[in-house]
């Protein structure tokens, strides 16, 4: 298990093996996502643009009054 110290100012300095492990570096952001009472997981927030090509399959085209309807509908509870 890695440690690091809290500053004054709030800052930590991140462990060589974590880094890497993250594949961060200098001017990289990272994420603290709350996992549980008092349990953060701290995740690399690096991933280059192109990584998400492919994600969101778009289907056929709609068009803002069919979207328009489909909002009513989920509204109106039907």
């Amino acid at each position: 298990m890695s440690t690091a110290t809290v500053t004054s100012k709030g800052q930590i300095t991140i462990p060589a093996a974590i880094r890497s492990d993250l594949h961060i570096g200098p001017g990289d952001r990272v994420e603290f996502v709350r996992v549980g009472d008092g349990r953060y997981e701290v995740v690399a927030a690096t991933r280059d643009v192109t990584e998400l090509r492919g994600i969101v399959h778009a289907g056929k085209p709609v068009s803002v009054e069919e979207m328009n309807r489909a909002i009513r509908k989920r509204a109106s509870g039907q």
